[in-house]
């Protein structure tokens, strides 16, 4: 029943949109009778948002205004499980979001789980649009329903906390929050840390309570939610990267003429080139307001960063376990 509300919330809104925006073209056989919806969970000042609303302007920039996207970020469409389930059935054609919920509904996406393993973000850049490894992507994308149109990302995911680290042991005993991510736990147990599942919007009075000492997130989250006010340390451990996918319904996508499906992996492509060098220029941005606040920022040596790749070996074993062995190979070339 909910499905069937968030549809027709979906066809009601988009009818409006363009009745507003006024249709009554020469060419109206052409033009969508209302707009497609892309859906996120995330608020409107984030990358994904960039990125959401620069794939949209391009869409319709290179269908000189034929095809019509509108965006709705927010969860406005649901959280990022509804937005899956929906997209799936081709009621909600496009969604933008991380790639960790995406797991549960294909579980070779546990890959992007491997923690440690590139040294810069562009390095994981550079994996994810390598031909190889982004085809295997976009084959477990279409086995799951949906068909893969590119990545952007927020950065790497770094550790607040209020204890400095300095050494590995550093890391011992500190109640990390965390998703609900067996990798992800077992990445932070491995390192002799606590982690611990908590929902997000418990995760700012869980560190000013103390029921919580650290959590992990991309910059842009860290500093949008003012988690930094309640703590000293901002530590670069770059576990892993933040990528954001942007996919449409396959059965949608295939149903479109192959023109218009050129048109959406263009504006796709650009797209993901915005978002990135947003992300790039938001994060240095973040850096400085959390400096500015007093919380310091801590960048891990090399030693320090290796030791914790080290220790992440028997989380590698175990995602090898779930993931297809070619997507591990390609991936970890």
């Amino acid at each position: 029943m909910k499905k069937k509300r968030i549809a027709a919330l979906v066809f009601c809104m988009g009818v409006l949109l363009l009745a507003a925006a006024g249709c009554g073209k020469e060419d109206a056989g052409e033009v969508q009778r209302y707009a497609w919806p892309l859906g996120t969970a995330s608020p409107e000042d984030t990358v994904t948002q960039i990125y959401a609303e620069k794939f949209a302007e391009e869409v319709g920039r290179l269908s000189d205004g034929k095809m019509k996207i509108q965006v709705y970020p927010n969860s406005t469409l649901g959280g990022d499980r509804e937005l899956l389930e929906t997209c799936r059935d081709g009621d909600i054609p496009f969604v933008i979001q991380n790639t960790a919920p995406q797991v549960s509904f294909m579980e070779d996406l546990a890959i992007f789980d491997m923690p440690c393993m590139f040294d810069t973000i562009e390095e994981a850049r550079e994996k994810v649009d390598d031909e190889k490894f982004y085809g295997l992507m976009e084959e477990v994308y279409q086995g799951g329903g949906y068909k893969l149109l590119g990545y952007a990302d927020q950065g790497f995911r770094v550790m607040s906390t209020n204890k400095n680290i300095n050494m590995l042991g550093d890391f011992k005993g500190q109640k990390i929050r965390t998703m609900e991510n067996s990798f992800h736990m077992d990445f932070w147990k491995a390192l002799s840390a606590a982690p611990t599942p908590m929902t997000f919007s418990e995760v700012y009075i869980g560190l000013q309570q103390g029921t919580i000492d650290a959590q992990e997130n991309p910059y842009e989250v860290i500093v949008s939610n003012r988690l930094y006010e309640q703590q000293d340390y901002v530590v670069e451990t770059n576990h892993l990267p933040h990528l954001i996918s942007l996919i449409v319904s396959d059965s949608f996508f295939q149903g479109l003429p192959e023109e218009k499906q050129e048109i959406l992996m263009k504006a796709a492509e650009a797209a993901s080139e915005v978002a990135r060098k947003a992300s790039d220029e938001r994060i240095a941005d973040k850096i400085k307001e959390i400096e500015a606040s007093g919380t310091k920022i801590v960048v891990l040596d090399d030693m320090m960063w290796e030791e914790m790749r080290e220790a992440s070996q028997e989380v590698y074993k175990e995602i090898e376990k779930t993931v297809d062995a070619e997507i591990v190979q390609a991936y970890m070339e």
